[in-house]
């Protein structure tokens, strides 16, 4: 059976969704829950979504489901009411965005991976459903002013970089996979204070809290929902937000504001700036901060080098992608290489590289 898959370009795609004109609602959701045919519900659920015109981008394995998607709001009652009908998914909580207009995703993504979360674990006696405590947003701001709290961020350094908890030990990592060791070495000797983990939807910090309480953590407790849930509860009951920053999601939106706090500098020209964009060279589309001004000088590119290979045709682009190291590897490699404070220097010697053909 051929796989089910939208052939259309992202470029077309995206033209469309600026000319839609229907209401849309943008959601998350995720459970971990063993699925026994995770290509064959694949398959079933994409005829349903695409039917029902859902986007968005969902991984599927034996170990359950993580989902992130926009649905129009005429079909959000048949949604839910078909996701219902799925033993595996009965009753799963969803987490609604708290800004944008719903146009999140441009297209419908349904892949089947080894797991919905890489933990790079390969121990077949740790339990992922041994989940520490699940803490509402009021509990967690209460559990916050104890100062013997250990709090973790359990995203990457980007994600943190724009927006995080006061007092959060942020792990200068790019993956899942490489925050686990890095978190456990930090809270080594610390096994019986409470810690606190947190991430953007909550399905990092259950599966890091399961994690730490199998390497002997006695007090192991997770936001609940993660800071989506997070920025709804506060706003709905009048809380304090002890976040501060932007929340980055996986989507079009890219960031959702959740303070006016800018924790963050634009890797340009160090200028106040918490605004992520992916460099505008398709072959590059290195993920940085940019500030308005310089987005205007740089045409929204992270190199000169870039900037002059945006600014071709695109026919003529795609021919001087042919036969040669594609520049954003490269351009990726020195941004990882040096501390990520000095990106201006980066930068600069980004401009250095030289395009082989």
């Amino acid at each position: 059976m051929a796989l089910l898959v939208n052939r259309i370009s992202k470029h077309e795609l995206k033209a469309q969704l600026k000319k839609e004109a229907i209401e849309r609602k943008t959601i998350s959701f995720y459970r971990y829950v063993k699925i026994e045919n995770p290509t064959a519900l694949r398959d079933e659920l994409y005829k349903q979504w695409f039917d029902k015109k859902c986007f968005g981008r969902i991984y599927l394995a034996h170990e359950g489901i993580n989902a992130q998607m926009s649905v129009p709001t005429a079909e959000w009652e048949n949604f839910v009411t078909h996701l219902n009908s799925l033993p595996y998914f009965k009753d799963v909580p969803f987490k609604h965005a708290v800004d944008g207009n719903g146009k999140s995703f441009y297209k419908l993504i349904v892949k089947v991976r080894d797991k919905i979360v890489a933990d790079g674990i390969d121990d077949p006696s740790f339990d992922p459903s041994n989940t520490g405590t699940y803490l509402n947003a009021k509990a967690f701001n209460e559990a916050l002013a104890n100062p013997n709290t250990i709090v973790i961020d359990m995203r990457n350094h980007y994600e943190s970089e724009v927006g995080r908890f006061e007092n959060a030990f942020c792990p200068d990592a790019d993956t899942f996979r490489e925050e686990l060791p890095l978190v456990v070495e930090h809270l080594k000797g610390k096994e019986d204070k409470k810690v606190l983990m947190y991430c953007t939807g909550g399905i990092r910090c259950e599966k890091a809290s399961a994690y730490m309480k199998y390497k002997g953590f006695k007090d192991v407790n997770h936001l609940q929902g993660g800071i989506i849930q997070y920025a709804k509860e506060i706003k709905e009951q009048a809380l304090e937000s002890k976040f501060k920053g932007v929340n980055f999601v996986f989507d079009e939106r890219i960031g959702e504001r959740i303070t006016n706090d800018v924790l963050s500098t634009c890797h340009q020209c160090g200028a106040p700036c918490d605004t992520h964009v992916n460099c505008k060279n398709d072959d590059c589309h290195l993920l940085f901060i940019q500030c308005e001004k310089c987005a205007e000088k740089m045409n929204g590119c992270c190199t000169d080098v870039c900037q002059s290979i945006a600014n071709l045709p695109l026919e003529e682009q795609k021919l001087l992608r042919k036969g040669r190291v594609k520049n954003g590897p490269e351009c990726l490699a020195v941004y990882k290489s040096r501390l990520r404070p000095n990106l201006k220097d980066i930068l600069t010697k980004q401009n250095e590289l030289k395009l082989t053909h």
